[in-house]
């Protein structure tokens, strides 16, 4: 019989580390009613309040119910003045722990201009993809320009 070759997950191999993971819930200001955002206008005034404080990119997720209904919300990402090094599994992840049903994805533009790049509609079709192997539907992708009514709705365009 050949020498098999044994996975030591640690300096002992009769030990393996062992992981818990819990969702916390944050104390703050609830949501002022469970309204469900199923108009990109409610949601994008609701956002652009949040990432106006940000000089740079930031990129976080919106996680609703099964009525489409905002359960929670997370900034997920920080980037520089012009990108954010984001993947899928960032919103994924805190979307699954909180049993969301559905999200809305964000991020903001900090030149004010909210036209997407192609960077853009890559890692919407890409998220879109894999939140549908995962369970959890991509409602919209907003992108969030300088100013309140600076905004664009990836899935009014059509974009995924």
């Amino acid at each position: 019989m050949a020498d098999q070759e044994t996975c030591v997950l640690s300096g002992d191999p009769t030990i393996a580390t062992r992981y818990r993971l819990e969702l916390v819930r944050e104390h703050g200001p609830p949501y002022e009613a469970l309204q469900p955002c199923n108009r990109p206008e409610r949601a994008a005034e609701f956002l652009a309040e949040l990432v106006r404080p940000f000089a740079y990119e930031v990129m976080g997720v919106v996680m609703l119910d099964t009525r489409n209904r905002a359960i929670g919300h997370l900034i997920a990402y920080q980037g520089t003045l012009n990108r954010a090094a984001v993947e899928p599994r960032g919103l994924l992840v805190p979307s699954l722990l909180a049993n969301a049903a559905g999200i809305i994805v964000f991020h903001n533009h900090p030149s004010g201009d909210p036209s997407p790049s192609a960077e853009d509609l890559a890692f919407t079709r890409r998220l879109a993809a894999a939140g549908d192997t995962v369970g959890i539907k991509l409602v919209d992708h907003l992108i969030l320009g300088a100013g309140d009514d600076r905004w664009v709705s990836l899935k009014q365009r059509g974009s995924f």
